[in-house]
């Protein structure tokens, strides 16, 4: 086995010992409670995504969880968007805090278990985020519906707890909400077709993990240097591939315990070999902080609907949280500017190409 691909092994380890266990617990908590008690189901998961989070992050790191809502929840009680966004940048910064860092190691004995926390929290942000902004947005008479239990709803909701993926606060209170006919022979077909599709995935990565050795090859400089170009872009093509069934994978288990609560999960990333455009690709094969960005960065700065320089600069925001998200490592810097770049580039040409001098020539 390639064991380089340091993400697969995480959460495969982490599945198997603990995650899958929990998650296999919130189905029966879920289906028990869509069959007994539907109007308080949305508690119930909550109730249960609190005591997960306790078990596998320990007191402390649910204090931790917990404090981030509330600080959340208190900001955005001043409805101003900008604020809140200064705050979720704040808490997010906090992890990078290197004596913060320090003190959130000593808290458990393996390194595994503080990148759980790590990973958890940021992932956390993006939905306190959600939250807080779409309270901003919302009219007075709608507050009622954006109370603090709800948040917390959200933010414990556990199958997209530790590693998304992402769904906006009024999708999931809107669909929560809903109170629908409950037939367990649909459900237990669903779980049947969903479970199948996901060995499927499953299986297919560890055949790439013990084949391929994509990764092995990539932490090596000596047999890239040797490589044709094209043997450089099959190993592209191959890295990028993984990418997408490995998410395929990671995404598709908390999608389909989604499906079994009854709400509509986030589109799985589409196949890269499907793309052609470089901005298609940002849209449909996204994850879940690049949701965020879109709906709360790109589209709100007025993105391709506003002039040139807004696009560039609504586009270059976009980049920006995404990066800093991810940990802010100068690599990461110039990932984001290249991928920018390569958006702006595909738009400029699309823009010329729409002139009508040049479509006459072509």
């Amino acid at each position: 086995q390639d064991p380089m691909d340091f993400e697969w092994s995480y959460w495969i380890e982490w599945g198997r010992e603990h995650i899958l266990w929990l998650l296999a617990g919130h189905l029966l908590v879920s289906q028990v409670s869509r069959l007994l008690v539907e109007k308080y189901k949305p508690w119930c998961l909550m109730v249960y995504g609190m005591l997960a989070c306790w078990l596998l992050l320990g007191i402390k790191g649910f204090a931790v969880i917990l404090l981030h809502a509330a600080v959340s929840f208190a900001v955005a009680q001043f409805q101003l968007s900008l604020l809140t966004w200064l705050c979720s940048l704040i808490l997010l910064s906090t992890l990078r805090i290197p004596a913060v860092e320090e003190t959130k190691r000593k808290w458990y004995d393996t390194e595994n278990e503080y990148y759980l926390l790590l990973f958890t929290v940021s992932v956390r942000c993006l939905f306190c985020t959600s939250f807080s902004l779409e309270y901003c947005w919302h009219r007075p008479t709608q507050k009622s519906s954006h109370s603090f239990p709800w948040m917390l709803a959200y933010v414990f909701y556990y199958p997209t707890f530790h590693n998304g993926p992402f769904m906006n606060f009024d999708e999931f209170s809107k669909q929560m909400r809903r109170q629908e006919a409950f037939s367990v022979k649909s459900n237990l077909s669903i779980l049947i077709v969903g479970i199948i599709r996901i060995f499927f995935w499953w299986y297919l990565a560890e055949l790439m993990i013990h084949l391929m050795y994509i990764h092995a090859l990539y932490s090596s400089a000596l047999p890239l240097e040797s490589a044709s170009y094209w043997a450089l872009g099959g190993l592209a093509l191959a890295q990028v591939l993984f990418f997408y069934v490995k998410y395929l994978v990671l995404y598709g288990v908390p999608s389909l315990l989604l499906q079994m609560d009854g709400l509509k999960p986030p589109a799985l990333p589409c196949c890269v070999s499907l793309m052609h455009s470089f901005t298609k690709m940002w849209r449909l094969c996204c994850l879940s902080v690049v949701c965020v960005t879109y709906r709360y960065i790109y589209v709100p700065m007025g993105g391709s609907q506003s002039s040139l320089l807004g696009m560039l600069f609504s586009t270059a925001l976009t980049f920006a949280f995404v990066s800093y998200w991810h940990g802010g490592q100068s690599y990461l810097w110039y990932w984001g500017a290249l991928n920018w770049f390569g958006v702006i580039v595909e738009n400029g040409v699309k823009r010329i190409l729409s002139i009508s001098l040049i479509q006459d020539l072509i």
